[in-house]
């Protein structure tokens, strides 16, 4: 730590004295390991979430459906319109494809939309 000298009490009395407190606070971080002893906050896990796949491509609707059953939901209500191809397509990913170990259940909610419960998955954060 810095010694002060007359210098800097004559700049304390005067008030134009600013210590660099960032500079030991570092230190001290540092000295303490700090960053190691701290643990960083979990990021809380959402338990619910609604996916519209209405104007998707079967691609982009694959790939948002899968990151959904990644991303740590336990329940979704999917929509995937009354007609079209998303609709046949989701029955049979949620009934056989790598989608299907993710889902715990899945009903339909009304003739275009999808009740899916997923199985509890670790995400990085945990």
């Amino acid at each position: 730590m810095k010694q002060l000298n007359d210098t800097d009490i004559e700049q304390m009395i005067a008030n134009d004295f600013v210590p660099n407190t960032s500079k030991v606070q570092s230190s001290v971080r540092k000295q303490l390991h700090l960053s190691t002893r701290i643990p960083k906050a979990k990021t809380p896990q959402k338990k619910y979430e609604k996916l519209d796949l209405h104007h998707l491509t079967e691609e982009q609707a694959w790939a948002a459906i899968m990151t959904l059953a990644q991303s740590g939901v336990r329940d979704a209500t999917i929509i995937t319109g009354a007609s079209g191809i998303l609709r046949v397509k989701f029955q049979q990913w949620a009934t056989d494809s790598l989608f299907s170990p993710y889902i715990i259940s899945w009903a339909p909610l009304n003739n275009g939309s999808f009740s899916v419960k997923f199985k509890k998955h670790k995400t990085e954060n945990q």
